[in-house]
């Protein structure tokens, strides 16, 4: 598998929890569609709203283009970008019982920049909410790149200007080989902050040996033949948008209106009396014991349960309405200390062989569809299990998306902070009461 071992068990079993601890937050304002507001959450820790220039000009002022010359002038060699990024995210080996980044230490071989590797970014939220006094005081927050997902956070982080607009001379990779919806999204028109780290969906869960035929829509979590073994979410912004979806609405553009409707069909589902509970990061575990047999889930997990945990039977579907997709994403915060180093590790990702290396660890969406030649390449030369795995990936649209799934999915509504409330008042109490 590209010069690496196959994933550690236990290593990989951490990825899922990447996933879906990282979405226990989400009803606390995660992921764009929050049951409260990040200002209260914000307030709770004692910080307060400051907004700093977002369209720099100047030469003093970060991101501009003569700001970006002097950075350049700097010798990069020993220095040291640190990378915060979601826990077990990233390529890892062993070696000497050691864990081991090889495509960091590749991009160190080559460029002479070091790079400190800290996966503690657990919620968008409390992330955020931990860095924030730092942004606001003009300091430092020991990060050079941070990863995070599109929605409330990374929407008000652009907003306050607490991310360094991205030298667009210094990511030719990204240039060549990034896929076209990573480029210009809608929350970063562009990619003047942002570039893309890793994508994935949520949609239904389910177990094939109670669940037959496989479900193809939400009217099938209305089914009273699985009551009580039905999981639904404890969040306010995966399970709104996808009922929305169930329903012909695009969540992005959503009205009032429609979000009434989506309660309304989950209110109705919640009065039949056959959900087993609203979960948060343990739904995996209840469909792996099989307390629930159907549900709402993530691409990830199944792909990896799947491949890693000998659990054929678990499957996930884009419904016939559309799934979510979600985007994690790399940027640069203000006062980072390397920040040519760190757009320069930001562009490395976009190499097609680092790409594939990448992917062929996380199973998630790749930003870098060229890379899927490389698998290939490495699926033919691969034997055993190795090669079992390869090609699996290979043949999953969880990871290499069709032009069908593509087309079916949405992102999530973000809310103005007049929004927020008729929102919560209208999701929250189903899942909480």
């Amino acid at each position: 598998m590209s010069d690496q071992q196959m994933p550690d068990p236990s290593l990989l079993r951490g990825a899922l929890m990447r996933r879906t601890s990282r979405r226990d937050v989400l009803r606390y304002a995660g992921m764009g569609a929050a049951g409260v507001s990040m200002a209260s959450i914000l307030a709770a820790c004692g910080v307060k709203g400051q907004t700093t220039t977002a369209n720099p000009t100047a030469a003093d002022e970060p991101g501009s283009a003569a700001w970006w010359e002097e950075q350049k002038k700097a010798d990069l060699n020993g220095t040291m970008v640190n990378f915060t990024n979601w826990p077990q995210y990233i390529d890892i080996k062993k070696v000497n019982g050691q864990r081991t980044y090889p495509t960091l230490a590749a991009f160190t071989a080559e460029t002479g920049v070091n790079v400190t590797y800290r996966a503690s970014i657990n919620s968008n939220d409390t992330f955020y909410a931990s860095i924030r006094p730092d942004l606001e005081a003009g300091q430092p927050t020991n990060s050079d790149i941070i990863v995070i997902t599109n929605g409330q956070v990374l929407a008000e982080m652009i907003d306050l200007g607490y991310l360094i607009p991205l030298d667009p001379t210094l990511h030719p990779n990204f240039d060549a080989n990034a896929d076209p919806t990573a480029k210009d999204p809608a929350y970063d028109p562009g990619n003047k902050h942002t570039m893309a780290w890793q994508s994935g969906f949520t949609g239904i869960v389910y177990n094939s040996k109670f669940v037959d035929p496989a479900p193809t829509s939400f009217d099938d979590l209305l089914n009273t033949k699985y009551a009580g073994k039905i999981g639904m979410f404890a969040d306010n912004a995966d399970q709104p948008a996808l009922i929305m979806m169930h329903l012909g609405v695009n969540p992005e553009t959503s009205t009032p209106d429609d979000w009434a409707k989506a309660a309304d069909w989950l209110q109705k589902q919640k009065d039949m009396g056959i959900v087993r509970k609203y979960y948060t990061q343990d739904y995996l575990t209840a469909l792996e014991n099989e307390d629930i047999w159907i549900g709402i889930g993530w691409s990830g997990d199944i792909l990896i349960d799947n491949l890693y945990y000998d659990l054929p039977q678990l499957g996930f579907v884009i419904p016939e309405g559309g799934a979510v997709i979600w985007t994690d994403n790399m940027c640069i915060p203000q006062k980072a200390a390397n920040p040519v180093g760190a757009e320069k590790l930001m562009d490395w990702y976009y190499k097609s062989d680092i790409a594939a290396q990448l992917t062929e660890w996380n199973n998630y969406v790749s930003p870098v569809p060229s890379g899927k030649d490389i698998i290939q390449q490495d699926a033919n030369a691969a034997t055993g299990a190795d090669k079992a795995v390869l090609e699996a990936v290979l043949k999953s649209p969880l990871v290499f998306p069709t032009p069908e799934i593509a087309a079916n999915v949405h992102r999530y509504r973000v809310l103005t902070p007049e929004e927020e409330q008729q929102w919560n008042d209208l999701f929250v109490p189903i899942y909480e009461s």
